[in-house]
């Protein structure tokens, strides 16, 4: 038996703007940390791309720099986990391990009109039943079409079997696991769920759509677990086994143990994402929400996941201290909004790029309701941040009329979540306990917890969720009658923001 205190789980986040490895050990507490930014390409407007050659050279930076600073070697490391920003779409030549094109990122839009062709007279929800998302260029799907239509000669190749498509998942496993010699080709069930092309009910491509869409079922991997061994690795980690993949979101969900339906997490960064764990039915969304899959651990039953996006929270307190100077800093929102004991009668609607769930309106843009001459910039702070809270209480309710399943508590993580006030805030609005746990980044341990799992470093789920610890956590002050008024002006507010932009043509 080797000494059990010297070991430790890896988990890689290959996220949107960076790459890091970071260390686990035994009671999921950060050990090291190594992180790489990569290049962010904007060939025109509404185009995002990233060099994924760029990324994979950081990935085994950032690996080699995670081991050092810990000062272990790959010896002392059971297993590797794998997450990912996530519909970031490559397709790259099985034989030199090159890629045919940049690629395409999550936020790129270059796919607009092509999901609206796709849509023919059905519209956006052609594939909702089986894929539990809207037909829209967000997704991995399309992204592969256009690819296979603008790249010389690619879809002949595409047919003949010498192309391999993935998301970044695919990318770092198949690289990190021989590449040309030998690299395991396989993607798991969160980031297929998010491709438009997995069928939720099967776990598996469906073909019918693949059809459609006009892929060749030939590029795609093969689904497998979010909590698994795909193979070994090479490399730095030679012989290290590479044991789970997840993406982001669902990995955050992973993370903070979010294992019973009725539990959700949220992550308040540039935008907001909440998911909430449904439990082993896959809920069809009549809200404006995605039905994706939270997680699979080995040949267990999957577990499915209601979200909700919100376009704008920690950008709109960017935008307060970039483009209005009110405040210096992130930090001073909450010193601004907490000199006033409420909003004024002020409400600040943020859709500065159409509101995103539950209402799915690309003609709103942004209001500021309710303003009289008593309303101070402190009153506007304080509107700021019950904004991300309202907004937040929008999803929870879409949320709670599609489960019919209850929020019990809310687990946080993200920037925003340093914000007393705003945690506090969000408590109350959605009268409900808010929850911030001790480690903050709660996407790579949720690789981590998915990858130990698999290797039986860590015995069950229970075992995760008794590390799982609080650091902070704040509980409803607001009275419902204050409450409910409040909401009522919100969602006031929320429709002065409609149809400000003419139905272009």
């Amino acid at each position: 038996m080797s000494d059990t205190r010297r070991e430790f789980i890896a988990a890689i986040d290959q996220g949107t703007t960076s790459s890091r490895c970071i260390v686990f050990d035994r009671d999921g507490r950060i050990v090291s940390v190594g992180q790489k930014e990569h290049e962010q390409i904007f060939p025109e407007p509404g185009r995002v791309e990233h060099d994924a050659a760029e990324i994979w050279t950081n990935v085994q930076e950032v690996i080699t720099e995670a081991l050092d600073k810990a000062g272990i070697t790959r010896e002392d490391v059971r297993a590797l986990g794998i997450t990912n920003q996530r519909e970031t779409t490559l397709l790259w030549d099985r034989a030199t391990g090159e890629p045919v094109h940049n690629a395409i990122v999550w936020q790129d839009t270059r796919t607009d009109a092509l999901c609206r062709e796709l849509g023919r007279n059905v519209g956006q929800d052609r594939f909702r039943r089986e894929t539990g998302l809207p037909l829209a260029s967000y997704f991995a799907g399309p992204k592969i079409r256009w690819l296979l239509d603008n790249v010389e000669g690619l879809r002949e190749r595409a047919e003949a079997g010498e192309i391999l498509f993935g998301t970044m998942d695919s990318w770092v496993i198949w690289n990190l696991t021989g590449g040309t010699e030998g690299g395991v080709h396989v993607t798991d069930v969160t980031n297929a769920s998010r491709t438009l092309l997995m069928n939720l009910r099967t776990m598996d491509w469906d073909p019918r759509i693949c059809e459609s869409m006009g892929v060749p079922m030939a590029v795609l991997p093969e689904i497998r677990s979010s909590a698994e061994v795909y193979g070994e690795a090479r490399g730095a980690l030679a012989g290290v086994p590479v044991a789970s993949a997840l993406g982001d979101q669902q990995a955050a969900l992973f993370g903070q143990t979010c294992f019973s339906p009725g539990e959700a997490k949220s992550t308040y960064g540039t935008g907001t994402f909440l998911l909430l764990n449904t439990g082993s039915e896959a809920v069809n969304s009549y809200n404006g929400l995605l039905t994706t899959v939270g997680y699979r651990i080995g040949d267990q039953d999957p577990v499915y996941a209601l979200e909700g996006s919100i376009a704008v929270t920690g950008s709109l307190v960017q935008w307060m201290r970039d483009q209005m100077g009110l405040i210096n800093s992130a930090a001073e929102i909450e010193t601004l909004a907490s000199s006033v004991e409420d909003n004024g009668g002020a409400y600040f609607v943020p859709a500065f790029s159409g509101l995103f769930a539950p209402y799915w309106r690309s003609d709103a843009r942004g209001v500021i309701a309710g303003l009289t001459r008593y309303v101070t910039k402190a009153h506007i702070a304080r509107a700021v941040l019950e904004a991300t809270a309202w907004q937040t209480r929008e999803i929870v309710d879409a949320m709670e009329k599609d489960s019919r399943v209850e929020l019990t508590a809310l687990r946080v993580d993200g920037g925003m979540t340093s914000n007393n006030l705003l945690m506090q805030c969000i408590s109350d609005v959605l009268d409900a306990p808010v929850v911030r746990p001790m480690v903050a980044e709660t996407t790579c341990l949720g690789a981590a917890y998915a990858a130990g799992l698999a290797v039986g470093f860590w015995p069950d789920t229970d075992a995760l969720r008794a590390n799982w610890r609080r650091a902070a956590e704040w509980t409803p002050r607001m009275e419902a009658g204050t409450r409910e008024r409040e909401y009522k002006n919100w969602l006031k507010a929320v429709e002065r923001t409609m149809g400000w932009l003419e139905e272009e043509n």
